[in-house]
C-alpha cells in the first residue's frame, strides 16, 4: 500500500515562544520506503528545527522564536509498505492500563463494568467501539481542550480526540492496556488530523475508531501516547502562540479500503 500525506500550519508566534511541533509520520521498520520533506519558515528565512524522538516511533521537531514572528510549516510524506508489529514492553503495558489526565478510568469504573459486565477481549474491544458510536454525537468545535473522558459522556458529543478518550477510558476500567495514537487518515471527511484508540488484547495492539470515519487499514500513525496531552498536533513548551491555517491530506494509491468495524486491525 502507498499513502500520500501532507500538512500546512501557518501560526504567529508571541516572543519568547518554544514550539513542539508533531506532524511526521512515525519510523516504522516495516516501511519499504519513507520519503518526506519538512520546511518550517518565517519570512524568508528557514527556521533551525530539531528533531527528537518519542514512544512508539513517533517523533516532534522543536524549535524556538526569540521575536514574535509568523511561521509556515509544509510537510509532506510518501509511504511504502505496511507497519511491523511493536513489540510492547511490561512498562508499557502498565503505563496504558493506568488513569490519565484525559481518560479517567477510575471515575469510569461502576460505569465500564455496568454496560460491559463480565466482557473481555476482543468482545469487549468491539463492544466498547460500538456502545461509543452509538452513545456519542459527532460534532465539530462541540467540545474544550480541557474536557476529558467523563465530560464527554456527560455531554454526549465530541470530536474525534473526544470519541477515542472515552473508549480508552472505559477499556483501562477494565484491565485492557488503551492508548491515544494521532493519525493521518485516508477517507476521512472533513479531512484534518484524526485521533483513534489502540487496545492491546492477544498479544498485539489494535485499533478502533468510534467515529467510524475513516478506514483503519489505511491510517499512518504520527505520535502515541497516554492522551492527547502526549499527542498534541502542535503545542508550546514556554511563550504563545496563535494557530492562523491549517489543512491536511491524506490518500492512498487506488481505492480505500473497506471499513469492517468487526474485524481486529492493526496500524499499518
Amino acid at each position: 500500500m502507498e499513502r500520500s500525506v501532507a500538512a500546512r500550519l501557518v501560526f504567529k508566534t508571541a516572543a519568547e515562544t518554544k514550539v513542539a511541533l508533531a506532524v511526521s509520520v512515525a519510523r516504522n521498520a516495516g516501511y519499504s520506503s519513507l520519503d518526506e520533506t519538512l520546511s518550517v519558515t518565517s519570512g524568508e528565512s528557514q527556521v533551525p528545527v530539531t528533531e527528537l524522538s518519542d514512544h512508539h516511533g513517533g517523533r516532534f521537531h522543536y524549535m524556538e522564536f526569540a521575536e514574535p514572528t509568523e511561521v509556515t510549516v509544509e510537510y509532506t510524506a510518501t509511504v511504502s509498505g505496511l507497519a511491523v508489529p511493536e513489540e510492547p514492553n511490561r512498562m508499557e503495558l502498565i503505563r496504558y492500563v493506568r488513569p490519565s489526565r484525559y481518560a479517567e478510568s477510575d471515575r469510569l469504573l461502576p460505569t465500564a463494568y455496568a454496560e460491559f459486565g463480565g466482557l473481555q477481549g476482543q468482545e469487549l474491544l468491539h463492544a466498547v467501539r460500538n456502545w461509543v458510536f452509538s452513545e456519542l454525537r459527532y460534532v465539530s468545535g462541540s467540545s474544550r481542550g480541557t474536557d476529558g473522558a467523563v465530560e464527554t459522556l456527560l455531554h454526549r458529543r465530541g470530536v474525534c480526540r473526544d470519541f477515542a478518550h472515552l473508549a480508552i477510558a472505559l477499556l483501562r476500567s477494565k484491565d485492557i492496556p488503551a492508548r491515544l495514537v494521532a493519525v493521518y487518515a485516508p477517507g476521512l471527511s472533513p479531512m484534518d488530523f484524526h485521533a483513534v484508540a489502540e487496545a492491546y488484547i492477544n498479544g498485539a495492539w489494535y485499533v478502533i475508531d468510534p467515529t467510524g470515519l475513516a478506514p483503519r487499514e489505511s491510517m499512518l500513525r504520527i505520535t502515541a501516547g497516554r492522551d492527547s496531552s502526549d499527542t498534541a498536533f502542535l503545542s508550546t513548551v514556554g511563550g504563545s502562540l496563535s494557530l492562523r491555517e491549517l489543512r491536511v491530506t491524506a490518500v492512498v494509491d487506488g481505492d480505500l479500503p473497506v471499513e469492517d468495524p468487526t474485524k481486529l486491525v492493526a496500524i499499518a
